[in-house]
């Protein structure tokens, strides 16, 4: 055996060990960077991360637990699972692997998924109504558990969806917020992957092997229009490079003065002033980019 061959197999895992280290680092990164530019997690905090069996919040919650590592401030993190009783659900695989990891965690019982059956027809969408179960739920739990901040798992690309539905379908120019206050007002939701391409999250996923349970609900329902909207994005990906970052860079980017919405801009006392304003009609111009292919050189990047 040659020598390049024999050292062949070293040279591929140091390349997988330096590619899975740069996977992790921007993670931390992106992650760091949503955390500290909307303020979500400040100290003396208890971060109630919801934890679902899925990719995206087994990422969530390994990162924070990295991030808190790290961190200039203390701040604790309860994982907390919602079993709706779906048939067939391994209830024994997020006790182990929360112990394994030392996580304090809660498992709430509620059987919202005989509830969701129950109450909508066979062939249409269950997400709303299980949604607005679950969130209730975990809400109450925040309460009994003394959480300050309630983690959700949602990536950047689900934000994009959630503003796509809403353009497409829903006639608004509204997205999912990397932070709010919840529906009862007693509570702060962040998103601290707000920053986090899916498809990282999925590498994550494979490298760190977790154990991954999948819903039966939202797994079983192939015609979502969300669904319609990812493969869109993910075209999109491939064949226009940047556009989908920049449609992203875009919602932190807001204009309201050149939108339509009186409530934000205040159009019936507008009125000329006789001064230069750099925000004027310039946003009758044509963009840097004319050609849309180009895009990708104007692709504002996360630093």
């Amino acid at each position: 055996m040659s020598a390049l061959h024999k050292h062949a197999p070293v040279a591929r895992a140091q390349k997988l060990a330096f590619e899975n280290n740069k996977l992790e680092r921007r993670l931390l990164r992106h992650s760091g960077q949503a955390i500290t530019q909307f303020n979500m997690i400040e100290a003396g905090d208890k971060v109630m991360v919801c934890l679902s069996g899925g990719k995206d919040s087994y990422g969530l919650l390994e990162i924070l637990l990295l991030l808190r590592e790290r961190a200039p401030i203390d701040f604790d993190i309860i994982a907390v699972n919602l079993d709706q009783k779906q048939p067939d659900f391994p209830e024994h695989v997020l006790p182990e692997y929360l112990r394994s990891k030392g996580v304090p965690f809660h498992i709430e019982a509620q059987d919202t998924y005989a509830i969701v059956k129950r109450v909508i027809a066979e062939g249409k969408t269950m997400c709303s109504l299980c949604s607005r179960l679950r969130r209730g739920i975990l809400y109450r739990v925040a309460t009994e558990l003394g959480a300050t901040k309630i983690a959700l798992g949602h990536h950047r690309d689900d934000i994009l969806g959630t503003f796509f539905l809403n353009l497409f379908y829903g006639g608004r120019l509204k997205a999912m917020p990397p932070k709010l206050v919840s529906d009862d007002g007693r509570h702060v939701v962040i998103r601290p992957l707000a920053f986090v391409e899916e498809a990282d999250l999925v590498r994550y996923a494979d490298l760190n092997a977790f154990p991954i349970i999948p819903c039966n609900l939202c797994g079983s329902q192939v015609n979502l229009k969300r669904q319609e909207i990812k493969r869109m994005l993910i075209d999109w990906q491939k064949r226009f490079p940047g556009r989908v970052e920049n449609t992203f860079n875009a919602l932190a980017r807001v204009a309201p003065s050149h939108l339509m919405d009186s409530n934000l801009f205040d159009f019936a006392s507008l009125r000329a002033s006789g001064r230069p304003d750099v925000d004027g009609d310039v946003a009758f111009d044509e963009p840097p980019c004319g050609d849309e292919d180009d895009a990708a050189a104007n692709v504002i990047r996360f630093a």
